[in-house]
């Protein structure tokens, strides 16, 4: 897989949704488009995942960018500071109501129509995360 999810990053307070994000990489030679993609989120590997979003209008990430898909809203001061946008690395809000990592386990993966683009299983104790 060309798009491949670097990191998971859970917010210090359940409430922080701008402290909670995915790092996505392009790892492929061609630029991905994430117009229409979709974030799916199960609570483990043997679950069904449900739909939590649709990367709409999306963006264009091109050989070897990363992008910061960060869960809350920029204009809520209440779900905290999201990070800075440096080393390149780009923000795009989900406006999402709740938190997806909540607990050890928790599948994440973006996909179009039926075909998964990139996978992780959040791990609290691993550096970036990711776990196995």
């Amino acid at each position: 897989m060309a798009l491949v999810i670097v990191e998971l990053h859970h917010p210090k307070t359940n409430d922080a949704l701008n402290e909670e994000w995915l790092l996505l990489e392009n790892t492929g030679p061609n630029a991905i488009n994430a117009q229409g993609c979709a974030l799916t989120v199960a609570r483990n590997a043997n679950e069904r995942p449900h739909p939590i979003g649709t990367l709409d209008p999306g963006f264009v990430l091109h050989p070897q960018e990363k992008i910061r898909l960060v869960t809350g809203s920029p204009s809520k001061k209440a779900q905290g500071t999201p990070p800075d946008e440096k080393g390149g690395v780009k923000n795009y809000h989900l406006f999402l109501k709740e938190a997806v990592l909540r607990k050890a386990g928790t599948v994440v993966r973006v996909s179009l129509k039926q075909l998964e683009l990139a996978k992780a299983i959040y791990s609290p104790e691993a550096k970036n995360g990711i776990g196995e």
